[in-house]
């Protein structure tokens, strides 16, 4: 029994320190992205989570064009496009991933803090209203609900 405690609590201990890392695009995975594109949608993940936004983006396009019904790929890119300061396009971004899965957890997380880069307080909290539906307590909901309090909502 004792070493059943101690495996239990060892894996708490690894997924609490999963949870202490810092936000990046990571974990905003529906799963879409593990299809035969799966190497390019690393490298440009990679390039994000970097920060090399500009360089991310051509793939990222490339990506979505060569595989359309990738929510992953879509929802990076809107992620990217809101990073570079073009909102427009990263909501249209946004709106193709949840054509695609209007369930994705990342996108639905990206996309209201994309509304409170616009002041659309009220769909930021839509959206964690959703989140918080889908996943309870999840991160993303977590990190949505950070966003909106930094933002006086």
């Amino acid at each position: 029994m004792g070493h059943l405690y101690s495996i239990v609590l060892a894996s708490l201990m690894a997924v609490f320190s999963l949870l202490a890392m810092p936000a990046t695009a990571a974990g905003t995975s529906d799963g879409s992205s593990e299809t035969a594109s799966a190497s390019a949608y690393d490298e440009a993940k990679g390039m994000v989570d970097e920060g090399n936004f500009a360089a991310a983006l051509p793939k990222l396009i490339a990506l979505t064009k060569a595989d359309a019904k990738n929510a992953d790929a879509w929802n990076l890119l809107g992620f990217t496009y809101r990073k570079l300061g073009q909102l427009d396009d990263s909501n249209a971004a946004y709106l193709t991933v949840l054509s695609i899965n209007p369930d994705h957890l990342g996108a639905l997380e990206y996309q209201g803090e994309l509304f409170i880069t616009t002041g659309k307080l009220e769909d930021a909290k839509a959206n964690l209203a959703k989140l918080q539906a889908l996943c309870g307590d999840c991160e993303q909901a977590e990190d949505l609900e950070k966003a909106l309090k930094a933002a006086g909502a």
